[in-house]
């Protein structure tokens, strides 16, 4: 059973990312600020979650969030700052367009970088702990879904649409045959699939 807040002292949000491991695209991530009273059967970590059940919650939580916000660090900037300080930026960019400061942050997993000067608590699988890093995930995850969606039209052959960027057999052997895209991230290795150990 997920709970509503780790303290219950200052106004507090949840924050996680989507995307860390893929081969194309942004990192997302979002900020959420629930009200104590929040609830939800459903809502979980957005990996544990089918795609209609993330949408369907997605907007539910902005329905009912005290603030919510979303952002992204895209490919080139991951390539200059790798992905783990990628990924602190998306989430430090997503509470900074909250319209309602926070005064604590829960983030999911085990490390982050201090966002101004307010304190925050890591929690491994977070997503799976409390409402508002599971909203986060929801929303970090539909967007960058709803992104990867968008320019999988530009370059259908790297079968985006199914995968979101996510290092497939199919989408590695595109790369390894035709190359790389605008979005692709260059510094992550792309591995022959025929040689991989499943």
């Amino acid at each position: 059973m997920l709970l509503a807040r780790y303290q219950h002292e200052f106004i507090e949000a949840g924050c996680d990312e989507a995307g860390r491991g893929c081969l194309a695209g942004p990192v997302f991530a979002a900020a959420v600020i629930l009200p104590d009273d929040f609830d939800h059967h459903l809502l979980n970590d957005s990996k544990q979650l089918t795609e209609a059940v993330r949408y369907k919650l997605r907007a539910e939580i902005e329905q009912k969030a005290i603030a919510h916000a979303v952002a992204s660090v895209d490919n080139h900037e991951i390539d200059e700052i790798n992905i783990l300080n990628a990924s602190f930026l998306a989430m430090h960019r997503a509470i900074a367009k909250l319209h309602l400061k926070p005064q604590f942050l829960i983030i999911d997993g085990n490390r982050f970088n201090r966002y101004a000067d307010t304190p925050h608590h890591c929690i491994v699988e977070g997503d799976a702990k409390y409402f508002s890093i599971a909203a986060a995930s929801i929303l970090a995850k539909t967007y960058r879904d709803d992104y990867m969606k968008q320019i999988a039209t530009e370059h259908p052959e790297y079968d985006w649409h199914s995968n979101k960027g996510y290092p497939t057999i199919k989408h590695r052997e595109m790369v390894l045959k035709i190359g790389y895209t605008p979005y692709h991230r260059r510094t992550f290795r792309v591995s022959d699939p025929q040689l991989s150990i499943f």
